[in-house]
């Protein structure tokens, strides 16, 4: 589709509209992004130059910012506007300057998130005419591998090449599997494969996603490909076989934490003498969030003698899990709340019983306390029919992505 607009006696009135559109005293104009890339050298003497605006109402503002003449910008400003019909939403914008003046920019191509967008451009009669663009947008996968170091996963794996925001989401695969703090050793070999979006340029456009993840320590090795069955609302982990990585009950229920009293006999450090202790310690700051370790229904929330403030979840009847000393509870959750494995529940404390900041964790079974680091929870599902036979199609394109990759 083509929006056209001519100059002459269009202009003043265009301009006039334009002006109205950028500086109605109950809408200011919002100052352009102050991200920009520096301008590009083109062949022909001129540069170009890319930006970001927060929607397409600010290009006018954007391209005056740039130094375009006022009459110009509120142009193209109006015309993009016009021809987007005003959605909202980002926009990259790349300009190009021809005779490397700031008065001479001759197109405005600007791109959503998805690759799609708008190019205006003068046509052979110098008029402005914008056509639109459909996504330019390619998906690509890059394989990085690595070896632990003896910091942590978190700068082993920035150090291989994983995107610093998909670390969690690498050890969030492997939360029923393994203990980071206390499996993990220098040697130990990951690989992780994510998904890009690529545009026309071969810029990365969007956040990045994390398809495969795998990692082999000294005792075992699990890879686990990331699938949404039909049906289900969102992707999920599952290994090579298409079983689900999802157990009853994750391992640990708060991220980062190093285990400082297991379950069993101790000598308590706030009462002096010896008794069971029945559940795990983990130290973590006061605030870290603690997440629900499966799904069940909250029977108890509030204060409890001396586990301090204190949450109580029953996952079946005979299951239960609870969470002790924290400092406060996450909105919502109250007697009766359903809540689903990997929720935020509340925060830790040091409240009660406490001699530091910690979480206390218990598993419940029939009634009785058992060890939360042995307890056998139950297995996920596994996907069959239809929904196996398009899963080994991913897992089977990763593996080949993969291969090519690693060489």
């Amino acid at each position: 589709m083509l929006w056209v607009i001519s100059g002459g006696a269009s202009l003043a009135l265009l301009s006039v509209v334009g002006w109205s559109l950028w500086h109605r005293p109950a809408a200011p104009v919002q100052s352009p992004p102050a991200a920009a890339t520096a301008p590009t050298a083109t062949p022909y003497g001129g540069f170009r130059r890319a930006l970001v605006i927060g929607r397409v109402q600010d290009l006018a503002a954007a391209l005056m910012a740039e130094g375009v003449p006022s009459d110009r910008a509120l142009r193209l400003g109006l015309l993009a506007n016009e021809s987007l019909a005003g959605a909202p939403g980002e926009l990259r914008v790349s300009l190009s300057f021809p005779t490397g003046q700031a008065g001479s920019v001759e197109t405005v191509e600007l791109r959503r998130a998805d690759g799609s967008g708008l190019l205006i451009q003068p046509d052979a009669s110098g008029r402005l005419v914008a056509k639109s663009l459909a996504s330019d947008l390619n998906v690509r996968i890059k394989v990085v591998r690595g070896e632990m170091d003896a910091n942590s996963f978190y700068s082993s794996a920035v150090a291989a090449g994983v995107v610093d925001l998909l670390v969690n989401d690498f050890a969030g695969a492997f939360a029923f599997d393994f203990d980071f703090q206390r499996e993990i050793r220098p040697g130990d070999i990951f690989e992780a494969a994510f998904e890009q979006k690529v545009d026309g340029q071969g810029d990365i456009v969007g956040a990045e996603r994390l398809v495969y993840a795998s990692l082999q320590t000294q005792t075992k090795s699990r890879a686990l490909y990331l699938f949404q069955p039909p049906g289900d609302a969102r992707p999920s982990w599952f290994d090579g076989n298409g079983a689900s990585v999802v157990r009853g009950l994750m391992r640990t229920p708060v991220e980062g934490a190093r285990i400082t009293s297991s379950f069993g006999p101790r000598r308590h450090p706030v009462l002096g003498y010896t008794r069971i202790h029945k559940g795990t310690d983990f130290a973590v700051p006061v605030g870290t969030t603690v997440y629900a370790s499966g799904d069940g229904v909250v029977d108890f929330v509030g204060p409890h003698g001396g586990h301090g403030n204190f949450i109580r979840i029953r996952h079946s009847p005979d299951l239960q899990t609870a969470y002790a000393h924290l400092s406060g509870y996450t909105p919502g959750i109250v007697v009766g709340a359903s809540v689903r494995q990997g929720q935020a529940i509340g925060i830790s404390g040091n409240t009660g019983l406490s001699s530091g900041p910690h979480l206390h964790y218990e598993v419940i079974v029939d009634s009785a306390q058992v060890d939360p680091m042995t307890f056998q929870t139950t297995s996920g599902r596994s996907l069959n029919g239809e929904a196996l036979a398009a899963f080994r199609k991913v897992r089977d394109r990763l593996d080949a992505l993969r291969a090519a990759q690693n060489g």
